[in-house]
């Protein structure tokens, strides 16, 4: 895929999330949370989250996903760090593995600002929690799919091996969508939190496949 079609799709999926955004804050609000916190899509999410209701074992299995994508995040991140070491300056470092890093740094920056200016609050009051927690976008979904999907980017780039590349790029979709699916079916977000996750996702790695490489 070109670089034009990535920052199309990049536009795309960012627009996506905007407007997820927009629904959410201006469509339906009603305080239907835990302590009377409104949230937006409300008939929608209240339904869907009344269908699924919570389920530990989901969340459990998540948590776990999100423990090993950032553990795949330290191994990218050690790849530059031997590759600094190694090569002696920055600018050797590959293209692939700095723009990861930014990549990185950026869905951080998301996590901090969204946990700062609370869209949503979660439909729940997690155990061990006396208050309410920002929940929009899921920050779980995405930081499952934006280091495993550009894990599989880099799996494009840098394995030569038909056979590892495609068992490994198979196993990475398969955790991304387990974590998608897993986080919709917990309880412990609604809806819209996670659609708005994955949208910004692919919004952020879309950008990240254009300018992975020179």
């Amino acid at each position: 895929m070109n670089r034009t079609m990535c920052k199309i799709l990049a536009a795309l999926f960012g627009a996506m999330f905007i407007l997820t955004l927009i629904l959410v804050l201006t469509v339906d609000v009603r305080a239907i949370g835990p302590k009377g916190t409104s949230i937006g899509l409300s008939t929608l999410n209240e339904e869907f989250h009344e269908l699924t209701g919570e389920n530990m074992f989901w969340y459990k299995v998540t948590e776990f996903l999100g423990i090993f994508s950032l553990a795949v995040a330290g191994f990218v991140a050690a790849m530059g760090l031997y590759q600094l070491i190694t090569r002696k300056s920055i600018k050797k470092v590959d293209r692939e593995i700095i723009t990861a890093g930014i990549l990185y740094a950026v869905m951080f920056f998301f996590y901090i600002f969204f946990d700062k200016v609370v869209i949503n609050y979660r439909p729940v009051i997690m155990s061990g929690e006396t208050d309410v927690e920002p929940s929009f976008p899921s920050s779980h979904t995405m930081l499952v799919i934006v280091v495993l999907g550009s894990a599989i980017l880099l799996i494009l780039s840098y394995i030569k091996d038909i056979r590892i590349k495609s068992s490994a790029i198979s196993v990475l979709l398969i955790l991304t969508a387990i974590t998608v699916i897993g986080r919709l079916v917990c309880g412990v977000h609604w809806m819209s939190d996670i659609f708005a996750g994955v949208f910004l996702s692919l919004a952020l790695l879309s950008l990240y496949a254009a300018y992975m490489k020179e």
